[in-house]
């Protein structure tokens, strides 16, 4: 493909200067040079707009140069060395969600994602980040993918809240004077079925008697627990196996494996994520035989964000001689929980879940990983349950892995419009199946006074298949 070269037209309209006195150049800056594969991606684009109603960011403030056409147009300049990275073009950049809505909308199928993490990681060397910045990537990459470390940040808070304190030092007058990034941080952090110290999962569950074809387990499952999921929010980890062991399928959790990476290689840290990307696959699929521990049939995960970092393995080593087909064999063991249910086809459970709900989307379900039909599919066989049709339920809450902490005002919009749409079915329940959503959309809610409870759909199966909330 030729190389599109920007205009001074198109570079003014998108609101950034072109550097004085350069001559325009098709050659790349070194320190922004895209792997020529990425950049393909932005060739692909014909500009046509069509996913321009599908992206939060613009359909928010209406800016081009927050739409996917106008970031793609940004990073090409970058790449051919006719703009540079200002305070402007980098805060368009950074405004991004990667939620790949403009993926499903695309009808010349440019795999945005690849772009916009490539020239976040290529960017991040360039910033010059200030004191909170510095402090919050602290946070996000060295104690969020460690849940041991998580659990120790989070004890005094935990404490409090036992002690019924919490409201005290989160109370308005306090928390107005944090930082944006830290007041929504403590905001987000859920009080319910708290614990001091959340235990680990055992390293097996067998699946239930009577449960078994033949004597044998429908399935061997894997599951992979996530590291903020599963300080936070351990219970749906809890459901979840025992939804699959109630369904026939031993359930197996290994001890050593790590975060799944994407907070890590969306935040420019690629070199970190890949070294995660290697220890799992080691410890799920692991080289030889004879080691004494079943095949594993699927590497099940709850959390949207994690299942599509899990299938983007191949991508992410697709340079590694070593790993590069064992990758590809990951990825295909993977399934979202939902995913998995729809599969293994189970008999509609037997106890009814009298409720009106409505469903959202989480962005890295339906848009990364194309799963949008198996979780409407098995709430629809929940006897009582009435699930009500959520305008833009694929449009991005504003959660976004880390988002709504490094962009909290935008976060913010997006989740208020996200409330508003879930007011409007008549619902106080909205099912989501990532971490994430459920946290960004339940604090939000609370913060407006919005009655909303929001589920993991594992949470109404365990109900509708076991009787037990």
């Amino acid at each position: 493909m030729t190389q599109t070269v920007l205009s001074p037209r198109v570079i003014s309209g998108l609101g950034v200067a072109k550097p004085e006195n350069k001559p325009t150049t098709s050659t790349s800056l070194p320190q922004f040079k895209l792997d020529p594969r990425t950049f393909d991606r932005a060739l692909d684009c014909v500009h046509c707009g069509l996913c321009l109603p599908a992206c939060p960011t613009y359909v928010q403030n209406g800016l081009e140069a927050d739409s996917p056409r106008g970031r793609i147009y940004l990073m090409k300049g970058l790449a051919q060395g006719q703009i540079e990275p200002t305070d402007s073009v980098v805060g368009h950049l950074d405004l991004c969600l990667d939620c790949r809505a403009c993926e499903t909308a695309c009808p010349s199928g440019v795999v945005y994602h690849e772009l916009i993490e490539e020239t976040r990681a290529r960017l991040g060397g360039q910033r010059r980040a200030g004191l909170v910045e510095r402090l919050v990537n602290l946070i996000f990459f060295h104690i969020f993918p460690y849940p041991r470390r998580l659990k120790l940040a989070i004890l005094p808070a935990r404490i409090l809240q036992l002690l019924g304190l919490w409201d005290i030092f989160t109370s308005k007058a306090i928390t107005q004077l944090l930082p944006a990034q830290l007041e929504k941080m403590q905001q987000m952090l859920p009080s319910r079925r708290a614990s001091l110290w959340e235990k680990n999962l055992k390293s097996f569950y067998p699946a239930s008697e009577g449960r078994r074809v033949d004597g044998k387990p429908r399935a061997v499952v894997a599951m992979f627990s996530g590291c903020v999921g599963s300080v936070l929010y351990q219970h749906i980890n809890r459901q979840t196996i025992d939804l699959l062991t109630f369904l026939g399928c031993d359930v197996i959790v290994k001890q050593s494996q790590r975060c799944c990476g994407a907070i890590l290689h969306h935040g420019g840290c690629v070199d970190a994520a890949e070294a995660f990307a290697r220890k799992n696959i080691d410890v799920f699929l692991p080289h030889g035989e004879g080691n004494g521990e079943p095949t594993v049939d699927y590497i099940v995960n709850n959390i949207a964000g994690c299942g599509a970092m899990l299938k983007d393995y191949p991508h992410l080593l697709r340079d590694d001689p070593q790993y590069a087909q064992r990758a590809e064999d990951f990825a295909k063991h993977s399934r979202d929980i939902m995913e998995l249910i729809a599969e293994l086809d189970p008999p509609a459970p037997e106890h009814e879940v009298n409720r009106d709900i409505t469903y959202h989307d989480a962005c890295h379900l339906a848009h990364a990983q194309k799963v949008v039909a198996p979780p409407r599919k098995i709430l629809a066989r929940v006897k009582g349950l009435n699930v009500k049709p959520l305008s833009e339920s694929d449009m991005c809450c504003g959660a976004a892995g880390t988002y709504n902490l490094s962009q909290p005002q935008m976060a913010r919009e997006l989740a208020e419009r996200k409330i508003a749409h879930i007011q409007k079915t008549g619902a106080h329940v909205c099912a989501t199946g990532n971490v994430g959503c459920a946290m960004q959309i339940q604090s939000e809610a609370d913060r407006l006074g919005t009655e909303l409870e929001v589920v993991h759909p594992v949470s109404i199966l365990h109900e509708a298949y076991l009787g037990k909330t």
